[in-house]
Formats: structure tokens, sequence, C-alpha cells
């Protein structure tokens, strides 16, 4: 367990998502990232920033090198973000810097932005625009269109094996019409590779693999009460729409709407199958046939979330803590119930630590289960762990 002594502010403070970075998980925190040694929770190196984080890539470049963006100033409020910082993770050295404000006239000040890392290329999306930059370097690489007819302006990135660019369309308009449309772009060029549409009154939310594309759309009006799992071919054309309503899973693990594309926690992609977790449940439902091959439920109202799958072994599946009980991680066969297999047994002195980074972020790493609240708070009394890591006993 990881409980390092960050000065934070008494308030409420995001936790940025973990990355895997060889031996170690990198965490960015408020003005600070650490890396921990993955085998016994050791600090291999911090690095302190001048401004708190606003916001970060959901997975570094191949190097190991990601961008941060960073805030104007410290308060909770009224704050930009504007600034970038290039962090090589796996060593903690800081590289190039640079304001996101350029001599472009059509750049304005922004709160909210959003980034994806595709091979070296870090795409932004702010203020219904979106640029692309080296990662190695900071050059400016290119400016990703706003597409008409139709009024499409660019709101949200996602990234990893392809760039994966989303807009907003017929803004202004009736909700009912409005609906979202996503880019394949060519990280090196920005060239078009295929676009997508949603059905009117319906909006892209989250992106749960790139590769295939499979992403989450919600209703513009009803949102998360009517959502949909919806997979593309190769091209972009409609493959497979899933409705998991019926069953009860939850919408990435009822994390909210309006944030990035990328992640969509407790739900998985991986060989031909797409799993789904919720309170009491878990699935798998077949890509190529749109049906449920299997549902498994739990018990004493905890979370169960898919965090892997294996071609051979089945699901990796991590069962959430209660205040008095350790979660664990377990295995299901293709078949779903009856091919159960215990994989990490948490110990029971953990249980509360555990279950204060329920909702967070659930990250395997080989036979490791990785644990990160979404918040920490910034009451001293407290003493939450900032990352909890599981593993067998042998390891």
């Amino acid at each position: 367990m990881a409980d390092d002594r960050t000065d934070l502010p008494r308030r409420s403070v995001p936790v940025q998502r973990p990355w895997i970075v060889g031996d170690t998980v990198v965490q960015a925190l408020y003005r600070e990232v650490t890396a921990y040694r993955l085998s016994d929770g050791a600090e291999v190196w911090n690095l302190t920033l001048p401004t708190p984080v606003c916001e970060a890539p959901a997975n570094p470049a191949p190097d190991g090198r990601i961008v941060l963006v960073l805030s104007t100033g410290t308060a909770q409020r009224g704050t930009r973000c504007d600034r970038f910082q290039m962090v090589d993770l796996r060593t903690g050295k800081p590289g190039w810097k640079r304001e996101l404000l350029g001599t472009d006239p059509r750049d304005e000040p922004a709160f909210i932005v959003h980034t994806a890392i595709s091979g070296d290329t870090l795409a932004v999306a702010r203020n219904l625009r979106a640029t692309a930059f080296r990662v190695s370097d900071g050059t400016r690489l290119f400016e990703i269109p706003k597409e008409d007819p139709g009024g499409c302006r660019p709101d949200k990135v996602a990234g990893g094996a392809r760039l994966l660019l989303s807009s907003s369309c017929a803004i202004g308009v009736d909700r009912r019409a409005s609906y979202s449309q996503l880019r394949e772009l060519d990280p090196r060029t920005g060239a078009v590779r295929w676009r997508h549409r949603t059905g009117a009154g319906r909006r892209v939310e989250r992106v749960v693999s790139v590769d295939p594309v499979v992403y989450t759309s919600v209703d513009n009006d009803r949102l998360t009460d009517d959502w949909r799992i919806v997979a593309l071919g190769p091209r972009g054309e409609l493959r497979r729409t899933l409705d998991p309503r019926p069953k009860g899973f939850a919408h990435c693990s009822d994390a909210g709407i309006d944030a990035g594309l990328q992640p969509c926690p407790g739900i998985v992609v991986g060989h031909g199958l797409v799993h789904v977790g919720g309170t009491d449940r878990v699935g798998a439902y077949d890509l190529a046939t749109g049906k449920l091959l299997w549902g498994v439920r739990g018990n004493d109202g905890r979370t169960l979330t898919p965090v892997g799958s294996d071609s051979a072994a089945g699901t990796v599946v991590y069962e959430s803590a209660t205040p008095g009980l350790p979660g664990r991680t377990f295995v299901l066969g293709r078949s779903g119930a009856g091919g159960e297999k215990v994989l990490l047994r948490h110990p029971a002195a953990a249980a509360g630590a555990e279950y204060s980074a329920k909702g967070g972020t659930v990250l395997r790493a080989g036979g490791r289960i990785v644990l990160a609240p979404s918040h920490v708070s910034g009451d001293d009394a407290l003493r939450q762990p900032r990352i909890l890591s599981f593993a067998p006993a042998s390891d």
C-alpha cells in the first residue's frame, strides 16, 4: 500500500489514473507525480510540479513519455488548464513544457481539456477545437478541423493503438436531432481514415476499446438510463449494438458522464467478447452474435469488475471489499458460472483501506491487482491510501 505525504488542500482532490510502466506504477496527484515499485510499494522517484494537474491521457506513449495538462494556479475554481508538461514516466525526469495558448488568434483560454496519446502524437480537444502535438518535443503538428455540413465540432479524444476523435454535431438545434460523429485519424498526418455517426438524439460517451473500436452511447436526454454498447467494424461501419440494461449491468461502473472518452471502467473487450460488470453481477457478450454468453450474480452488494480476459483461462474479475471484509480476485471460465477459480484472496487487514478505494481505478499488472481511488481527501487525519496492490503470496 502506497501512502505518501503529499501536501493537499483541505478538499476532495482528483487522482489521475495510474499508469503501469515497467516494474512501477506511476500516479499523478495534485502537484506530485510519483512512481512506486510494484513488488513492494517502495517509492522509486517523485516529481514536484509548479501547479496542479488538470488532465492526463489514459495511456503514455510507447516509450513511457506522457504529457500532463497543468492549471494556471492552485485555486479550486476559475483556474485555466493551459500549459503542457512532458514527463518521462520511466525516470521521473521532466521534459519540454509550453503554453497551450500559442500565436494562433483562435486560441482561447480553456477550463476543460481532453487529451489522448497515440504513438508519438498528443491530441488535445478544448473549446470545441482539437490540435495535435508531437509528444517527444512538443511541436505543433496539425489542427483537427471541424466538419460541415452538420456543424460537427471536436470535443473529445481517445488514444492507444488508434487515434479517435468525437465531435458534437447539430449543436444548438433540438437535442433530439443532435448527434455525435466519431473519426479515426492518422496520428502522423491527421488524415481521416473513416467516419461514423450515432443516431439522432444519441451521443458517444466513453470509448471502451480502440482496437476493435467499441464505445458506449447514451441518450441526450435520458443519459445513462438509456445506454448501449456499440461495436464498429474496421472501416467504422456499425457491427453490433448491445443493450446491457435488462441484465442490470452498469455503465462504466457508474463512473458518471461528461468526462473524457477514456477510460470506461468496468467494461473490457477481449477475444471476441465484451465483459460488463456492475453491482452483484458480471457477464460476457459475444461481439459476433450480440448474445449474452453467460452472467454471474455475486452477493453482499459487492461490485464485480472485469479487469482482463485470457483466451484460455477466461475472464479475470475483481470483487470489491466491504468495510469489514476484503475483496478478492477470481477468474471465470468461458462458460461463466461453475468455472470460478480464485486467483487472489486479499488480506483482511487491508479491508478498510481497500474499501476506501471503491469506485476508483482497478488495473491488472501481471498477476497483480492495483487499486487507486478516484479522489482523496486533503484531511490529513483520514490517511487514505493512494494506491493498493495485491499479489499471490509467492510473488
